[in-house]
């Protein structure tokens, strides 16, 4: 007994010996691995660095893994015999999606905030769908008309009769909210109390006042990161100099903090956007190695396994996995038993999820994904994040380095990007300082004969290799610039629909009682979701500074 006391004793005296250790290797600054300088010092010069760390995904979404598959190669028929859908192998980088189609209550909660804090009402108005796609002539669809957007009962079934331009303006917006929640909760900037309170007019010193500066004008990131909306809250980051020029209207010399930058992570890892087509199918399809090889052992003709429609497990035999259109005349079934249990749309997170966890990627709703359509884009396309459709943009701003924004909202105004590389510092000078005298980093002029070959840019790729024909439109074709790819199949679409290789297209100003969408983000960092459950290479010892 006293032996085991003994040798429980050393080791726990080794492992405070080890923990102490540990304390004085430790610290808060980190050295430059390039000029030995130290990080997060309280000095001009010294960067702050913050913990490398995978960043959470917004609401909604599920992180997908990317991957190498074939696009169009669910695709079994071609029954208009147009090629529309020739296979080609591609990789998609790793990205999230939502979990479900957006439904009407999101859309809802979209129009509310335009009323209450936007108070936009032409913004309003344009945002409202179009719920005349339900009128038919020879249909009585007109309970759909009134009801469907807004009655409780269809609160969480997809939203529909929106065109491609509104769901992009959905997810602008939904971008800034989710970021504004998260500076808010962490208190960088004023929390949702302070904001309530002055936005009300029941703040000291009147609406909108305070001694805390608070900003109730609608919250866009770009602005933000711009340093044009002052708001700063007690959890702030604090600047590395305390006599840095103050923020957000503090006295000089006060260390109060400063906004919130790229750098530390604290925003979603990218912005919501409608998916591009490849990233739409490869979700739809979830192809999935067995987990010790990268080996798809079956493929899919629809997000589930099988070549049928219906469930062959025990408990579920003979249900169906989607909402579609069996036949003429067959929307649901026969009373008492109803097929797919919907009549039109059906609830997003009705039936079984794919195997990367996603409602409904065949059937209920076709979605909108962000491509332009061009009939061989699977030939034309690269073969990494395949995507036709870039209109390359960036924000205005005025000669103050502002970004100039849309009538009374804080929607910044876009502009055509007018090269293909950085723009040379006189373009942006009244940003930057304007200086005169050269850096050490400014370029060498070319010789006027090399500058005269510089090719010409053109921000619009949307028609790149296959322009449009628009003396054609209308007579023999439909395609155009505006033409919007959607996938997926519909309530009131037959089972070839339901196959993720199809694609088919529509104006992006149009509408459809069939049409809904679901938004997606960019991952960053690590394609590797779960690195660990995979065989990886140990890291050697460093050899910096190693002497024989």
């Amino acid at each position: 007994m006293r032996k085991n006391t003994i040798t429980f004793l050393w080791a726990c005296i080794g492992l405070m010996m080890m923990l102490s250790s540990c304390q004085k290797n430790a610290g808060p600054s980190k050295i430059s691995g390039k000029t030995g300088a130290q990080y997060n010092q309280k000095r001009p010069g010294s960067l702050q660095v913050m913990p490398k760390t995978k960043p959470t995904p917004g609401p909604g979404l599920v992180h997908i893994e990317g991957g190498t598959f074939v696009l169009g190669g669910s695709s079994i028929d071609d029954i208009g015999y147009d090629y529309a859908s020739p296979k080609r192998r591609v990789s998609v980088a790793t990205f999230y999606m939502d979990e479900t189609e957006v439904a009407n209550l999101d859309w809802l909660e979209y129009l509310n905030w335009i009323k209450e804090v936007a108070a936009d009402t032409r913004w309003y108005y344009e945002a409202l769908p179009d719920t005349l796609v339900w009128r038919s002539p020879l249909a009585y669809n007109e309970p759909y008309v009134n009801n469907y957007l807004r009655h409780p009962a269809y609160q969480d079934y997809p939203v529909v009769g929106v065109t491609w331009e509104q769901a992009n303006a959905y997810c602008d917006w939904r971008t800034n909210v989710v970021n504004e929640n998260i500076l808010r909760n962490k208190n960088i900037m004023n929390d949702w109390g302070t904001y309530s309170a002055a936005k009300m007019g029941t703040a000291k010193g009147g609406k909108g006042a305070g001694t805390n500066n608070v900003n109730t004008e609608p919250f866009d990131l770009d602005l933000y990161l711009n340093g044009q909306y002052n708001d700063l809250g007690k959890g702030a980051p604090k600047p590395n100099v305390v006599n840095a020029a103050p923020q957000g209207g503090a006295k000089k010399g006060a260390n109060t903090g400063r906004i919130a930058k790229i750098e530390d992570g604290v925003f979603t890892p990218g912005r919501y956007r409608l998916p591009t087509e490849a990233e739409w199918e490869y979700a739809a399809l979830a192809l999935k190695s067995d987990g010790d090889n990268s080996i798809v052992k079956s493929g899919k003709i629809y997000p589930w396994y099988g070549i049928g429609v219906r469930s062959p497990n025990k408990d579920t035999r003979g249900l169906i996995y989607a909402n579609f259109k069996r036949g003429g005349g067959d929307n649901m079934g026969v009373a008492g038993y109803l097929n797919d249990g919907a009549d039109i749309t059906a609830p997003v997170k009705a039936y079984t999820p794919n195997d990367f966890g996603l409602y409904n990627m065949a059937g209920n709703v076709s979605e909108w994904t962000s491509d332009t359509y061009r009939q061989l884009s699977f030939d034309e396309v690269e073969d990494f994040n395949p995507y036709r459709g870039n209109v390359f943009e960036n924000n205005a701003y005025d000669d103050k380095g502002q970004i100039q924004t849309i009538g009374k909202t804080n929607v910044p105004k876009k502009v055509k990007a007018t090269a293909g590389k950085k723009d040379p510092y006189e373009i942006h000078k009244s940003k930057y300082g304007n200086a005169t005298e050269p850096s050490p980093s400014t370029p060498e002029p070319k010789n006027d004969k090399m500058a005269s070959v510089v090719p010409t840019f053109n921000a619009d790729q949307r028609g790149y290799i296959d322009n449009e024909n628009l003396d054609l439109y209308g007579k023999i074709t439909l395609i155009s610039d505006r033409s919007k790819v959607y996938k997926g199949g519909s309530w009131n679409d037959r089972a070839y629909w339901l196959n993720p290789g199809t694609r088919r297209y529509l104006d992006q100003g149009e509408a459809s009682s069939e049409i809904g969408f679901r938004c997606a983000m960019s991952s960053v960092g690590d394609p590797q979701i779960n690195p660990k459950s995979t065989p990886q290479f140990k890291q050697p010892k460093s050899r910096v500074g190693f002497r024989k």
